[in-house]
């Protein structure tokens, strides 16, 4: 018999599928990647089409085996981290989605959300799920789609339609689609849906029935270390455990080796999530953050976290490349930015999505302020850069005063971090030390630690803290009065975008 030398960790992103190949020390053997479209049928309409999705994580799979020149038999288990909130909606019958998968980006639930909230407003369930309503949660994009495609609704009272996030339709699939598929999500990803009880860690039938959810759509719930199924369909997994399921940003927490209460993380991709450890308790925010479930590993006890989500980080960057066509690539916006010595009054306030952490504003649109004729293509682009900074010191601020606690250092990993100007900024504008990993794809080896640790491929959390490697730390330099003073310009600029979308801008956009 092979030995098990490996664990293949399938990371469904917003914008493609990979599947990566890691070693016993966490390391990197190999990588298969395809990226799939992104559609926009409407303003604030996001969707992805799932078959794509699933398509493109065979392939993932099939490259990643094929460039390490492995098969099957070499790997120990498989995990799998997603894209939260991303609502796909299937019959169970035939395996086909009935509509697109709306994506977390998407705001068309704006309405749902007003009526869900009527007089008590947005934290009508916060107690419950521990998060505000808000148009960025998978429940809302259920109740859309069976009020909007014709039938559903009707199938769905007759149990023929499942509902998961992507991490549900990939396991769905993975293990036998309609020949036996399981139907199952962890923790994590159960944690954003606002459909359950995040303390109980059950699904909460009041919220169903307030959002008109049957609850025969919904994955069971499960731990996010262990065994759900075997690999069925896609015949290059076959018979392999798929041990592991976190959500993205919980992914990347775990990669990161965040265990202790009081340690955080923020992803930089798409949107930016910085997420802090609060322990065994379900911590409720007063100041614009998400309760959300950590990690649960197994039997052992949950662990909780406060998190702040920004939508639009990453992605302003790929604006600027599709859209405005300032720079050929994503890497080249750093090199144009360092042609001017600061923003030159420009700040930019990415809110196409409206503004998530802290602020929850659906109707905020984006804006670029403190524009003069001295402005150049340099000063826009580094105020591209300096926007994600700005955000995150924003979310830290809040984490910082429910939790008591002041940050001493934040763990950063994502595709930004290679940007030197932008981590050096985010040092400056935090007055705090930014620490990057060797390894920087925490978020898929947070899913293969977590599949691992399941059939004992790693004993459990402190192999990952010995597996963890500082790579990079950037240290404060910037004055306290330039700090505090283009803060407060940032703060400025975010209220120019309030209130964009008023009841004539919305009924024109329809």
């Amino acid at each position: 018999m092979t030995q098990k030398k490996y664990v293949l960790a399938i990371d469904q992103g917003t914008t493609s599928s990979r599947a990566i190949i890691f070693d016993h020390g966490g390391q990197i053997v190999s990588v298969g990647q395809y990226e799939h479209e992104q559609i926009f049928p409407k303003a604030g309409w996001v969707e992805h089409n799932p078959t794509e999705i699933w398509e493109n994580v065979r392939k993932a799979v099939a490259k990643a085996l094929s460039d390490a020149e492995i098969n099957r038999h070499s790997l120990a288990a498989v995990g799998i981290t997603n894209q939260r909130e991303t609502a796909v909606v299937w019959d169970k019958n035939t395996g086909e989605p009935i509509y697109n998968a709306i994506v977390w980006q998407d705001t068309r639930t704006s309405e749902i959300i007003r009526e869900l909230g009527g007089e008590v407003g947005a934290d009508r369930f916060k107690k419950v799920c521990g998060l505000p309503l808000a148009t960025y949660f998978s429940g809302p994009k259920i109740k859309w789609i069976l009020d909007n495609v014709e039938g559903a609704h009707e199938k769905a009272e007759a149990g023929d339609l499942l509902f998961g996030n992507t991490d549900c339709w990939v396991l769905w699939n993975l293990t036998g689609g309609v020949n036996g598929g399981v139907h199952m999500t962890d923790v994590t990803n159960a944690s954003r849906t606002m459909l359950m009880d995040i303390n109980k860690l059950q699904w909460d039938a009041d919220t169903c029935k307030a959002m008109d959810v049957p609850m025969s759509m919904l994955p069971e719930i499960k731990s996010s270390s262990e065994v759900y199924g075997y690999g069925r369909k896609n015949g290059l997994l076959i018979d392999t455990p798929i041990a592991g399921i976190l959500g993205d940003q919980q992914a990347a927490t775990f990669g990161q080796a965040c265990f202790e209460k009081g340690m955080a993380k923020n992803t930089y991709g798409t949107g930016c999530f910085m997420l802090m450890n609060t322990g065994e308790e379900a911590v409720q925010s007063e100041n614009g953050l998400l309760t959300t479930v950590c990690y649960k590993i197994g039997d052992q006890p949950t662990k909780y976290a406060l998190e702040g989500s920004i939508a639009v980080t990453g992605s302003l960057v790929q604006w600027l490349r599709d859209n405005l066509k300032m720079v050929a690539s994503a890497p080249e916006i750093e090199d144009l930015a360092k042609t001017v010595e600061d923003n030159g009054g420009v700040y930019f306030v990415p809110a196409f999505s409206g503004l998530f952490a802290p602020y929850w504003k659906d109707d905020a649109r984006g804006a670029i302020v403190g524009l003069t004729r001295y402005n150049n293509a340099g000063h826009i682009a580094r105020a591209t850069l300096e926007a994600t900074a700005f955000q995150t010191r924003e979310v830290l601020e809040a984490m910082n005063a429910d939790s008591g606690v002041d940050l001493k250092e934040l763990r950063v990993d994502g595709g930004m971090i290679a940007n030197e100007l932008l981590m050096q900024f985010q040092a400056d504008i935090l007055n705090t030390e930014v620490v990057a990993p060797q390894v920087a794809e925490t978020t898929a080896l947070g899913a293969a630690y977590a599949a691992g640790i399941a059939v004992g491929f790693w004993e459990g959390e402190q192999d990952v803290i010995n597996n963890w490697k500082e790579g990079k730390r950037w240290t404060p330099k910037m004055d306290e009065e330039v700090r505090e003073r283009t803060f407060r310009l940032w703060k400025k600029a975010v209220t120019r975008t309030f209130d964009w979308v008023d009841e004539d801008v919305r009924a024109a956009a329809e």
